[in-house]
């Protein structure tokens, strides 16, 4: 046994010895002393002044942000609710006012890595009805929800501060075994809160609680978020339009079966806008809802009510009447003279057309769009930009020559309204499906609507359903300018849910600047109907241009049928 393993040691020694074996130890070894090497140089480095310094910073941050979220809570009486005050991780900042089952309030109050979430977690119903009941309760409200909220804010700040630093005086103890480090690491959290507070000071904007948006029941909605006028008119009382605010949260709380009584401010004119509802029977119940909720004065439909303009839609336009307030349509380009004939038809509607009527107080202009493509094959139709806007241009100059410009122009194609420029404050339109809003050169706001229809059937074509979408517009009484608006866009199961975001015209009486006059229009358009003007298209389907007769007119073409 002795002499074969001495005769295996031999062996292995005359293979570890072997020219193979010295040249793989020949290339290996500066391998293994290059990473040695650089794992001394990577030590060396970690344990350098600096790179500790930094471990130390960038963990007690961590920790001290950590220990801020976790301390940063705390309940607090709000007037006659208890509130749930935390800090939350974010991108932006904001608050956010959390109002189960409700719905929620965003409000864009500042920017920074944390958001104050407040959620109302209890209502003393006692206090709240006397709330209810006496206004001289309101008022004193004012102050005393000023100074509660004050002190929560100020022990929520306080508790998340002590505990930030304490979890990075901690951590760093624990990482680095060093009282000195653990110091420094609290010094560094410190550091951090201040800049945050500094961050957050600067960048505070109390304007926000005026441009709610607001998420949860749609008929909940006009009670949490107010009246614009008002909030515009009083923009300097911010405690005071907090202690409304709980106040109208506190009595959606205590009035169980019946919702209370929205009392919008009386130097407001409320307009509900509409547009592109394609035959959608379900829209009525929406339209509906937000009227009444809202205490609409007037209803203004940019078209599109039909989807085809044919005879057999026409009995969907009867549900007009149903409705409690005047309802002001145009045509849109899937709307026929039938169509517009059936609304007519209406008690409590008002049908224009090139022509302006007062309703409720704000002089109303408004025209039918030139086209009737009803066929789904043709809705991208050959008429082009220029042509649109040239007709613009043509009503736009009738309306000046008059001199009686209108507080409100209606048109269904946005670039058709673009011509009304300079003319008037505010256009209205729809037909793109998509919202939008644009503050044109002369001062003129050009407003989009989405489909309050959900764009009828075309709205099941994509991968997500095409939303219901409408506004609230807010004008001043005496100067029938606009002052801001509530953007609708409704969805959920049964639609009970809402999205509302509230916007301010940043200076509603800035003035409107004229627009030169229009240049003349040429002899003949350019569009699929070449020897008629544009006020004439709906009556003709698109055809290829033809060379003038004689007299300068060609024959008509039959009218579309449904497509």
């Amino acid at each position: 046994m002795a002499q074969t393993r001495s005769r295996l040691g031999s062996g292995l020694g005359r293979l570890g010895g072997s020219p193979a074996a010295r040249r793989a130890r020949s290339t290996l070894a500066p391998a293994a002393r290059r990473t040695a090497a650089g794992a001394r140089r990577t030590g060396r480095v970690l344990r350098s002044r600096p790179s500790r310094a930094a471990c130390v910073v960038l963990a007690s941050l961590a920790a001290g942000y950590l220990g801020l979220l976790l301390g940063g809570r705390v309940v607090t009486p709000v007037g006659p609710t208890n509130v749930q005050l935390s800090l939350q991780p974010s991108l932006h900042g904001g608050t956010a006012l959390e109002l189960p089952p409700i719905g929620s309030l965003r409000l864009d109050t500042h920017w920074g890595p944390l958001a104050l979430e407040a959620k109302l977690t209890e209502v003393r119903p006692d206090e709240a009805q006397r709330l209810i009941e006496d206004d001289v309760e309101l008022t004193r409200l004012t102050d005393q929800i000023a100074g509660q909220l004050r002190d929560g804010v100020k022990d929520l700040l306080v508790r998340g501060a002590l505990l930030a630093l304490a979890a990075s005086f901690v951590a760093s103890l624990v990482l680095f075994r060093s009282w000195r480090r653990a110091l420094l690491g609290m010094s560094t959290a410190a550091t951090g809160i201040a800049a945050v507070l500094v961050l957050t000071w600067t960048t505070f904007n109390p304007r926000a609680i005026s441009e709610p948006r607001y998420t949860g029941l749609l008929a909940n909605a006009p009670q949490v978020v107010g009246d614009a006028q008002n909030l515009v008119d009083r923009f300097s009382a911010y405690r005071e339009q907090l202690a409304r605010l709980v106040g109208n949260v506190s009595e959606l709380y205590a009035t169980t079966s019946t919702l209370p009584v929205y009392e919008p401010d009386p130097s407001t004119i409320r307009v509900l806008h509409v547009s592109d509802i394609h035959l959608n029977p379900a829209a009525w119940s929406v339209i509906d809802s937000v009227a009444t909720q809202f205490q609409a004065d007037f209803i203004i439909d940019s078209g599109d009510l039909m989807d085809h303009g044919s005879e057999a839609e026409n009995e969907f336009a009867n549900a007009i009447g149903d409705l409690d307030v005047p309802y002001v349509y145009i045509r849109g380009n899937h709307d026929s003279e039938d169509t517009a004939e059936a609304v007519a038809e209406q008690d409590n509607a008002i049908v224009l057309d090139d022509e302006t009527r007062e309703v409720e107080g704000l002089r109303v202009y408004g025209v039918g769009d030139p086209r009737f493509t009803p066929d789904k094959s043709t809705r991208d139709d050959d008429v082009g930009g220029e042509q649109l806007y040239a007709q613009g241009e043509v009503l736009a100059e009738k309306l000046r020559e008059t001199r009686a410009n209108p507080d409100i122009a209606v048109v269904h194609d946005p670039t058709e309204g673009k011509a009304f420029s300079g003319l008037t404050p505010l256009v209205l339109s729809g037909h793109t499906h998509t919202r939008s809003t644009e503050l044109l050169p002369t001062g003129t706001r050009l407003s989009v609507q989405g489909s309050t229809g959900a764009a009828g059937l075309r709205g099941l074509e994509h991968d997500e359903p095409t939303p219901f979408e409408l506004s609230v517009l807010y004008f001043n009484r005496s100067s029938k300018r606009l002052q801001g608006w509530d953007d609708l866009r409704l969805g959920g199961l049964g639609l009970t849910s809402a999205h509302i975001e509230r916007q301010l015209e940043p200076d509603p009486d800035h003035p409107i600047e004229p627009r030169p006059p229009a240049i003349a229009p040429p002899s003949s358009p350019t569009s699929p109907f070449p020897s008629e003007w544009p006020s004439d298209w709906p009556s003709r389907t698109p055809s290829p241009p033809a060379s003038p007769s004689p007299s300068g007119a060609s024959p008509r073409s039959p009218a579309p049928g449904g497509g």
